[in-house]
């Protein structure tokens, strides 16, 4: 009769591929943190040690892997990654433009640096001014499709 765990160094190479594919696709580290594990559990296989104690290892060195090497390597990539820049319509504060159409009490148009022209509002502070077309004008906030903008420059 065949003895079943005298194959069981089998599973634990087609189990460690598995993780590695797995990490491969997730790059989240905890894959790679179990396949090492499994790599302890091949060795203990090699040893010629009982299947339950390979496992029982195998699972305490993933433990401690994912526990005391995962976090180190999750912070050193944070930490060497590039800060992210704002994007949609957070980077369209604090962005310079110029009055397209009269903006006044009612409203009216201003084209921003990157192309886009939107409809605008003066800013609560600047309520009581007129921005005749070609003045320079800054983005404060914007609402809903509305950008509340200030002038720059007064000439």
């Amino acid at each position: 009769m065949v003895d079943l765990t005298d194959y069981l160094w089998i599973v634990w190479l087609t189990f460690i591929l598995v993780c590695v594919i797995i990490e491969l696709l997730t790059l989240d580290f905890t894959f790679l943190m179990i396949g090492v594990g499994s790599v302890a559990g091949l060795g203990a296989n090699l040893l010629g040690w009982e299947w339950w104690v390979q496992i029982l290892f195998a699972a305490a060195v993933s433990v401690l892997l994912l526990l005391l090497i995962r976090p180190v390597l999750l912070r050193a990539i944070a930490r060497d990654s590039p800060a992210v820049p704002p994007s949609n319509v957070a980077a369209l504060i604090g962005m310079g433009g110029r009055v397209a159409a009269t903006v006044g009490e009612l409203g009216g148009l201003v084209k921003l640096d990157n192309g886009e022209t939107w409809t605008a509002h003066l800013s609560p502070g600047h309520a009581t001014l007129i921005l005749d077309p070609g003045e320079r004008v800054r983005v404060s906030a914007i609402e809903g499709s509305t950008a509340l903008v200030e002038p720059l420059e007064r000439i």
